[in-house]
């Protein structure tokens, strides 16, 4: 500390709103967004998600829609999710590998709109394909194999690649899977597509209204804990960053978001390479419950969490208020 009392005043910087503006340490943009969008079938659908106030699901055609929004909202790029139809889904997840699945139909059709004027993000995990909603293929004990779900999620980031995709983001948390897609995605030509790894996902409590946009509640009959992390370790956290990193990971991320900023920050800290979170819906949903109850402002509360995270360390958020929180920005 320098300098003492009268001689030093803090207050002083803060006395008005110019000068709080200049010595302003953390900024927070649109650039700084990414935009979490749920696709399901059929055309000029919007189906609202009511664990999620204020969130849908649409159409692809609709989907080109939020896609221009986005973009001129200045926000630079969609994460994308998947609501397959329960006929569609099986034991072994293989709709992840047809290319004609919704998640693909989603990437052409924007692609064909507005080229690269935005990046697309795809999750890569097979939840959302299969019949028992777990993230990978099932042994016969029940226990999520790690070896044979890898070979599938190669297939299925190639085949988000060939479709499109600018950014795969493997969720799954399955061991030696990013090495494996990195490459699988040079081999096959695919050297700018960059992998946004999920490399610090917790087996949180924060994911309930997710499993409802995707359509996976209800099918999972035991957790994900086996694969998914330990909420009470750091340190194994940074292990499996520096794996990612050393397998080809061209960022990370920590999921959950608020309640795992001290691990945003070692992993800042540590690796300085570029770290995002993703809000995730229960956070979402906390936000939205305080608004509906009186108890919060929705613009304040959006931005002041969005900034903990800018000044945690996030490169950027994938946050489902976006769009909402862009608005703002742009005054």
């Amino acid at each position: 500390m320098t300098g003492t009392f009268p001689h030093t005043r803090l207050r002083r910087a803060r006395a008005t709103a110019w000068s709080r503006a200049m010595h302003r340490e953390t900024i927070l943009t649109p650039a700084d967004l990414i935009w979490p969008l749920f696709i399901t079938e059929g055309e000029g659908i919007e189906e609202p998600i009511d664990s999620l106030p204020g969130v849908s699901r649409w159409s692809v055609d609709l989907m080109v829609e939020r896609a221009r929004e986005a973009a001129d909202l200045g926000i630079p790029c969609l994460a994308l999710f998947p609501n397959t139809e329960r006929e569609r889904r099986s034991d072994d997840g293989k709709e992840a590998l047809n290319p004609d699945n919704l998640m693909c139909r989603a990437l052409r059709a924007i692609r064909d709109a507005l080229g690269d004027s935005i990046g697309l993000l795809t999750d890569v995990a097979l939840d959302p394909y299969t019949s028992h909603g777990q993230d990978g293929l099932l042994g016969e004990d029940g226990y999520v194999l790690n070896d044979e779900t890898v070979e599938v999620l190669v297939g299925q980031s190639l085949n988000q690649a060939a479709a499109g995709a600018d950014i795969i983001a493997p969720s799954d948390m399955m061991d030696g899977r990013i090495g494996a897609i990195r490459d699988a995605l040079e081999d096959e030509g695919h050297t700018n597509v960059q992998i946004m790894s999920y490399a610090a996902k917790y087996a949180s409590a924060f994911y309930g209204p997710f499993r409802d946009a995707v359509g996976s509640r209800g099918l999972l009959k035991s957790d994900k804990k086996t694969y998914q992390m330990d909420p009470a370790n750091t340190e194994e956290a940074l292990r499996e960053v520096e794996m990612d990193l050393d397998e080809g990971a061209d960022s990370v991320m920590v999921k959950p978001g608020l309640p795992y900023l001290d691990i945003v920050r070692r992993v800042k800290e540590t690796f300085e390479v570029p770290v995002f979170a993703y809000q995730v819906s229960g956070e979402y949903a906390m936000i939205e419950a305080a608004v509906a109850a009186g108890t919060g402002d929705r613009d304040a509360l959006v931005l002041e969490t969005l900034l903990a995270f800018k000044r945690a360390g996030c490169s950027g958020v994938l946050t489902y208020h976006a769009a909402h929180a862009a608005r703002l920005l742009h005054g």
